[in-house]
């Protein structure tokens, strides 16, 4: 998955940290929900972050 079709966020990167502080290289992905939304007066199926979700932001 790789972005919310409402605010354009995607995943992000940066590290994993070990005990003792090896640095791995990680990924931290948006939490995408698929959601059936009225845009433009149809029902349409749209990824949408939590954060958007949550905020009720318009389509």
């Amino acid at each position: 998955m790789a972005r919310c079709e409402v605010c354009g966020k995607g995943p992000q990167f940066g590290n994993n940290v070990s005990h003792s502080m090896r640095h791995t290289k990680r990924r931290f992905n948006a939490n995408l929900q698929r959601m059936r939304v009225n845009a433009d007066g149809a029902q349409k199926r749209m990824y949408i972050c939590a954060k958007c979700l949550k905020t009720r932001q318009k389509v």
